[in-house]
């Protein structure tokens, strides 16, 4: 039996997608993701994406205390500041040279997949190498996007593999999401796996839901779109899930410094409309999309928070279906992950 690997091994060595470039596409702004009592930004540095520690190297004060908004990237205490990729020290003359020799924000390696961005501190591989066969789908969905339509943060009471897991497989849905996820009578669906990454494909069974969705095809101009709902898993902590692929919901199961604790962070991103279609038509489409979002999700923090924590939790509870198919293969990849 393979050892496990750490939290923060996950965190550091494996390529993380952070954002989408249209939700930072003008000077300023930033989006903040917390996992591991750490922080980390992903900010507008005069139209340069740029992903970093949430902490001022001079005394520790955070730069951003909301998770999402426009402003330049100035610590409240002192005044220091990030512009144009360089670090602004008020009162330079009143430090030691040797003092500020090197000093600058704690970068993280950044690399895109189409206009996906990942970040890491210390990858083991590229990017290309840890999406695969992944990669020119991410890339074409990524094309589709035009921005975000809604974000959710909140804690999950329970360990962020137990959260994952309860996102991977569609056997609780009929039950937990009767009134949400449900109504769209998801079918059995296909998985396919990609390396440490897998994909569930399901047709829709509700045929009401499937003409609903048809007859607004004609209002998204898309590069990607699929007939039903899909599901990507890229290892470790990210979801990405679409329904006809008119809107995505960017989902991240972050570990917290506390045990038997999950960050979760939810985003509606939104597809391109055609190009003579007002962008009012669909709101009211997409805002019932991210209701309907944060309703799966609050139900899913309720029936995990159901869940025994326990160490030996892969090994005590390994009775799986085939609707469990993808939770199979998580266990196996997390647990040769802690063998590299």
């Amino acid at each position: 039996m393979h050892s496990p690997p750490t939290d923060i091994a996950l965190r550091d060595h494996y390529w993380h997608l952070l954002c989408h470039r249209q939700e930072v596409a003008q000077p300023n702004d930033f989006f903040r993701l917390a996992w591991l009592g750490q922080e980390v930004v992903v900010a507008n540095d005069q139209d340069r994406l740029v992903v970093f520690d949430n902490v001022c190297p001079h005394r520790g004060a955070r730069f951003f205390l909301d998770s999402a908004g426009n402003a330049p990237i100035v610590c409240k205490y002192h005044g220091w500041s990030y512009r144009n990729g360089s670090l602004n020290i008020p009162g330079r003359d009143h430090f030691e040279p040797c003092q500020l020799d090197g000093v600058d924000l704690n970068h993280y390696q950044v690399s895109w997949c189409g206009d996906f961005l990942f970040a890491s501190r210390a990858p083991a591989t590229s990017l290309d190498e840890q999406l695969g066969e992944l990669f020119p789908l991410l890339e074409r969905i990524s094309r589709s996007i035009t921005g975000r339509q809604d974000l959710n943060q909140t804690v999950y009471p329970c360990d962020w593999k137990i959260a994952l897991e309860n996102a991977l497989e569609p056997y609780h849905v009929a039950l937990v999401h009767r009134k949400s996820l449900g109504l769209l009578d998801l079918q059995a669906g296909v998985n396919t796996f990609h390396g440490i990454n897998s994909v569930w494909e399901a047709p829709i069974g509700n045929s009401r839901m499937r003409r609903q969705l048809s007859s607004i095809r004609r209002f998204f101009d898309i590069d990607f779109e699929c007939e039903g709902y899909i599901s990507l898993y890229l290892f470790p902590f990210t979801m990405l899930s679409s329904t006809a692929g008119y809107s995505y919901s960017l989902q991240h199961f972050l570990p917290t410094a506390k045990p038997h604790e999950t960050a979760f962070t939810s985003r509606l991103l939104v597809s391109r409309l055609a190009a003579e279609v007002p962008a009012e038509t669909l709101e009211s489409f997409f805002s019932s999309t991210a209701q309907m979002n944060r309703q799966v999700f609050d139900e899913d923090r309720e029936v995990c928070a159901r869940v025994v924590q326990c160490d030996d939790y892969m090994n005590r509870f390994n009775i799986l279906s085939s609707a469990e198919e993808k939770i199979r293969h998580f266990r196996s990849v997390y647990l040769q992950a802690g063998k590299t």
